[in-house]
């Protein structure tokens, strides 16, 4: 049975007409589903629009922005129809938040919108996530299952997670976006009863790029055992400063039951739900572009720290540095033995991002990161060995080689590439004064050489 109460008030205002049509008897449409979008051109009325006594519901100002809006709960269920004595053919909706519900004129044939509305689809399948296993509700209070993603269906509905704990793992089975506003949903089974299945929003979706599960949108899930409510007796508050002033707050929630305010965390060493111990849970959520001051230790702070306390942690802030590759001593000696080559670099030439794909080891890769400001100077080196030989293979001063990616073509036919070789010496002269932050240049020296190009490095000990 279709539910019509709970419609809102709407100012109205009496149709007018010379001459009124009298109305056929109300037909219940038969397809259960049918969801529709209002075209914009007409009106909605308490009645068939040319029937006596037919008021305005929804202008047709008011109709065109329900047909440009992006939301789902502005999309129609169309449930009803009459038709007039003069073959004018009405069609009963109501918004899927009820906004609005009357009649819409859609032309003169049944069945048929040739006019007022037309029929939707207000979801979209999406691609399943590559991780399907493992997904906690995150707070049901903001982002419950439902039957059907919210406001796409006017029959969805909450679903009950009576019996349902926190604890509880569900997995995904499938995945839609809401045709209005691109919103992800995904639909979830409670591993432990399977009875208990819906909708939920998403965020952005299960990101496999990201390996940090606490930096996952999943907008109503999470990867995580949700912490219980922080209350002074389970919980640490953390507040990081920068120079003095506020950057940051978090709140480490213990997953014990028995502790209580002013008790010492150190002396139960209580972890979170997600299994995570406060030390390391201040290390893990600094704000984003700060890092721990020099001296600071979260272990240390941890051992003072009480139930209902707040803990304070410097911080400074930081910035990564990038690397420009620079080919600013290029040999073409070996186009001189065969006719002129096509394309060959000119001596401080940049390299092309589809020639040279120069790896950096994952030391170099730390060491751009630092305090922001500050000069990279020692760092320097580390980086720099980044870009050369591996040293338990030998010589770590050696300057590593690799192939360039990118064909060059002789006249004649004969194909070549680039050779590129690091110097390190120049990249510390160079990066002298550089702070974290720069964008460093790294120079390389580029041999024009016979033969084609390859991606693999002519230095096998290249770490990735």
């Amino acid at each position: 049975m279709l539910g019509l109460a709970g419609l809102s008030a709407v100012t109205t205002t009496t149709a007018s007409a010379k001459s009124y049509a009298t109305a056929g008897a109300y037909t219940a449409l038969a397809d259960k589903s049918q969801n529709v979008t209002v075209t914009g051109t007409n009106a909605i009325y308490s009645k068939p629009g040319t029937v006596k006594g037919a008021k305005v519901v929804a202008s047709k100002k008011t109709v065109a922005k329900l047909a440009a809006s992006k939301k789902s709960n502005d999309t129609f269920y169309a449930y009803g129809t009459k038709t007039t004595n003069r073959g004018s053919v009405y069609y009963k909706i109501v918004t899927m938040n009820k906004k609005y519900r009357g009649y819409v004129y859609v032309g003169k044939t049944a069945g048929t919108f040739t006019a007022g509305i037309k029929a939707a689809e207000t979801t979209t399948a999406a691609t399943t996530p590559a991780r399907t296993t493992g997904y906690y509700l995150k707070d049901a209070s903001k982002h419950t299952l439902w039957t059907a993603p919210k406001n796409t269906d006017i029959h969805a509905k909450k679903v009950s997670l009576y019996g349902a704990s926190k604890t509880d793992p569900f997995t995904v089975d499938k995945a839609a976006t809401k045709t209005k506003e691109g919103s992800l949903y995904y639909h979830v089974t409670d591993s432990k009863d399977s009875s208990i299945s819906g909708w939920i929003y998403a965020g952005k979706g299960y990101d496999a790029t990201i390996t940090d599960n606490t930096k996952q949108d999943l907008g109503g899930l999470s990867l995580n055992i949700s912490d219980s409510a922080a209350t002074s007796d389970n919980s640490v508050k953390i507040v990081y400063r920068a120079n003095g002033a506020q950057v940051g707050t978090a709140t480490w929630i213990t997953a014990a039951t028995t502790t209580k305010a002013g008790q010492t965390v150190a002396d139960q060493d209580n972890a979170n739900a997600a299994n995570v111990k406060l030390a390391d849970y201040i290390t893990n959520n600094k704000p984003t572009g700060y890092a721990l001051a020099s001296g600071v230790d979260a272990s240390t702070l941890v051992k003072a720290a009480t139930y209902g306390n707040t803990v304070y942690v410097d911080v400074v802030a930081a910035a990564t540095s990038k690397i420009q590759l620079t080919a600013d001593n290029v040999d073409n000696t070996a186009s001189t033995t065969a006719n002129a080559v096509a394309g060959v670099l000119s001596n401080g030439a940049k390299l092309s991002a589809s020639d040279l794909t120069a790896t950096l080891s994952a030391k170099g890769i730390a060491a751009l990161s630092g305090d922001k400001g500050t000069v990279i100077g020692n760092n320097l080196t580390t980086i720099s060995q980044g870009f050369t030989k591996d040293t338990a293979v030998g010589d770590s001063n050696k300057a590593a080689s690799v192939s360039g990616t990118k064909n060059y073509y002789a006249a004649n036919g004969d194909v070549y590439h680039y050779v590129f070789t690091f110097d390190p010496t120049h990249f510390n002269t160079d990066n002298r004064s550089a702070t974290y932050g720069d964008t460093l240049k790294a120079s390389f020296k580029a041999v024009l050489t016979s033969g084609p190009a390859t991606t693999a490095s002519s230095n096998s000990s290249w770490i990735a």
